[in-house]
């Protein structure tokens, strides 16, 4: 069988900037990929990293299995599942850290970034959580992990582990390819276009989160920065507003930067805004329509539970190998 992986953590919530980088291309890539079985797991384990309220972070694991589906992914060929529930990946966890370097995880970009800030109570757990995420990824030989510019790194350390390992004890895991996104990999604050769109941003009006009421949804298209001009083109180093607001309407809509710009050409950016409001709108409330009838389904358990027994029974054959070759099983079968 052959595999594609990805894994999302449940904090904050989930963004327009995560449909239109990770959802939405996944269900594209389920129907393009037919043949491929998809693995998508809830990377609760990595939300533990910083503190979380427990309620909330229950709460918010069902919320995005529950997002995944109403985002466009089928559950005929998908094997869904929360994390913890699979504890083979924290076995293989601790088995990454005896293969990765200090220097390597010392590079990584999210403890790099918060120690040069300065940043206190930084944990163990913060350090070392990108060998429990080549652990997600390699327990499962997937050929491709779809990645977004900001993952490229650690998906750089799994495919390092994976050959360090089968140089050091024979071929044991498949070394991962990434799949970036096609379009919309990168989605901008919709008041600061200078840096991404985030679940976790202080300010609401920078972000459009996917379970948001319409008709804040559209107040936050019709308020996003553009600047002093009135044409509507794409450039990204001098109109960065208006350049992150076409990418959301080519997203969707799917029509090319050259399309819109055509469509739009002596209008000024009131038209344009206003109809981005409305595309955004209905694709938001198609999606938050399939949401409500998932989230507190038992169809949603079902295949929760269904997945889980099916990855345990992938992860443990795989961690079985693992242990074998190591010699840390205790008979030699």
């Amino acid at each position: 069988m052959k595999y594609v992986l990805t894994g999302v953590k449940p904090t904050g919530s989930p963004t327009l900037g995560n449909y239109l980088g990770a959802f939405k291309n996944m269900g594209h890539l389920q129907k393009e990929m037919s043949d491929y079985q998809f693995i998508v797991f809830i990377a609760n384990m990595h939300a533990i990293t910083f503190p979380q309220d427990p309620k909330i972070l229950r709460e918010r694991t069902r919320t995005v299995a529950a997002l995944y589906l109403a985002c466009g992914m089928s559950a005929e060929n998908l094997i869904m599942f929360i994390q913890s529930e699979v504890p083979e990946h924290i076995e293989l966890g601790y088995v990454m850290q005896s293969l990765a370097y200090m220097g390597e995880l010392e590079r990584m970009t999210q403890y790099k970034s918060k120690k040069k800030a300065g940043e206190e109570g930084l944990t163990s757990a913060l350090f070392t959580y990108p060998t429990l995420m080549a652990s997600d990824i390699l327990l499962y030989d997937p050929e491709y992990v779809p990645v977004g510019a900001d993952q490229t790194q650690h998906l750089e350390l799994a495919r390092t582990l994976a050959e360090r390992f089968n140089n050091r004890f024979s071929e044991t895991f498949t070394v991962p390819k990434g799949l970036p996104p096609k379009v919309g990999a990168r989605i901008m604050g919709l008041q600061d276009p200078t840096h991404k769109m985030s679940k976790s941003d202080d300010n609401p009006k920078d972000c459009i989160c996917l379970l948001d009421d319409i008709a804040s949804i559209k107040k936050k298209i019709k308020s996003a920065v553009t600047d002093n001009d009135t044409s509507v083109h794409f450039d990204k180093e001098n109109k960065p507003g208006i350049s992150n607001l076409m990418t959301i309407y080519s997203s969707i809509s799917s029509m090319s930067f050259d399309e819109i710009t055509k469509k739009y050409k002596g209008l000024g950016y009131g038209k344009f805004k206003a109809d981005l409001a409305d595309i955004v709108a209905e694709e938001v409330q198609t999606i938050q329509d399939k949401y409500n009838k998932w989230i507190n389904s038992k169809e949603l358990d079902d295949l929760l539970d269904k997945g889980a027994a099916e990855a345990h029974l992938i992860a443990r054959r795989k961690l079985a190998k693992v242990y074998r070759k190591m010699g840390i099983e205790r008979k030699r079968k």
